[in-house]
């Protein structure tokens, strides 16, 4: 597999589970495909017609023979369906205490958001033998973050958040595309996820110029944008305190509950009416247009790092 040039090098946990179902699939379909042309050759020479005035028999029904290639297919179908599903669900939950990095997709270039400041545009360094998840989104149309060498992709859709996790196997430079039509240049939005071992990632961390981390970045663009005087940490404030919010149950005016995730932050800062927290007002203005992508991630990476002060609480 490695050095085939059909298929492209298995570099993550998922690749061999996704390559195993794929292979299965031809597998069966290769079977099928040649017992059906073997038995249409087959029975067109041994009942084909032998002369002018020969008269075929009149068919006969056999319960056995239906029920068996009825049962057989469905069997497959099923095993086929489960199989696929666990790998999807597997693929679409990561675990706990993932590497969390914010892709942004524009065209025509992909740019990353480390937690601790460094940012890249179409790299992505990583640590070889880590479970990484991306958080995406878009600034313009739907691009799709697809790595071929992990076996993973997704959309990447403009006003929302998308993950996707996977856990790379082997150091290297792997090829990163977008893998849905974008515009013009949709061929030359491309990149590379370069995965190193972890002294080198480590010391590509530190290598770089002293950044602000998000987490501080976020901190800063709170205060510079007059959120704590409302969301205050002693429950005073005119909204909601934000300390232990992040991933806890959030119960609205209209009785429904959600969970507080990323995208769920990001709703309430770019349209805070859309679910307005019980017992609080309509009040907050929108930041629609006054904040970027990237102070968006800061933000919600701050309003993150805010749930360890008082975990359980909501919004």
């Amino acid at each position: 597999m490695r050095t085939s040039l059909l298929f492209p090098e298995a570099a993550s946990t998922a690749a061999w589970h996704v390559d195993l179902l794929y292979f299965f699939l031809l597998a069966v379909a290769g079977f099928f495909s040649t017992l059906i042309a073997v038995l249409i050759i087959y029975f067109a020479i041994k009942y084909r017609r032998r002369s002018a005035h020969e008269i075929g028999e009149k068919p006969k029904t056999n319960l056995l023979l239906e029920a068996t290639w009825t049962a057989i297919p469905l069997v497959i179908t099923l095993i086929v369906f489960v199989w696929g599903a666990a790998i999807f669900f597997a693929n679409t939950h990561p675990p706990d205490g993932t590497l969390d990095i914010y892709v942004v997709g524009k065209q025509w270039m992909w740019k990353f958001q480390h937690l601790d400041g460094q940012r890249e545009i179409d790299e992505l360094h990583i640590p070889v033998d880590r479970d990484i998840r991306i958080i995406a989104t878009s600034e313009d149309v739907i691009h799709d973050f697809f790595v071929p060498a992990f076996r993973v992709k997704t959309d990447v859709v403009p006003g929302r958040y998308v993950t996707l996790w996977f856990h790379p196997t082997r150091t290297g430079r792997y090829r990163l595309f977008c893998a849905e039509y974008c515009g013009t240049k949709h061929s030359g939005m491309t990149g590379e996820v370069i995965v190193m071992s972890p002294p080198d990632y480590q010391a590509w961390l530190s290598g770089g110029q002293a950044q602000e981390s998000l987490t501080d970045t976020g901190s800063r663009l709170f205060g510079a944008l007059a959120c704590n005087t409302c969301h205050r940490a002693d429950t005073q404030g005119r909204g909601p305190a934000l300390e232990g919010v992040f991933g806890s149950e959030v119960k609205l005016q209209s009785g429904e509950t959600v969970i507080a995730d990323e995208g769920y932050v990001r709703e309430s800062i770019l349209n805070p009416r859309a679910k307005v927290v019980g017992g609080y007002q309509p009040i907050m203005p929108t930041f629609q247009g006054q904040v970027s992508e990237e102070q968006l991630l800061a933000l919600v990476e701050y309003v993150k790092s805010l749930h360890a002060g008082k975990a359980g609480q909501s919004r």
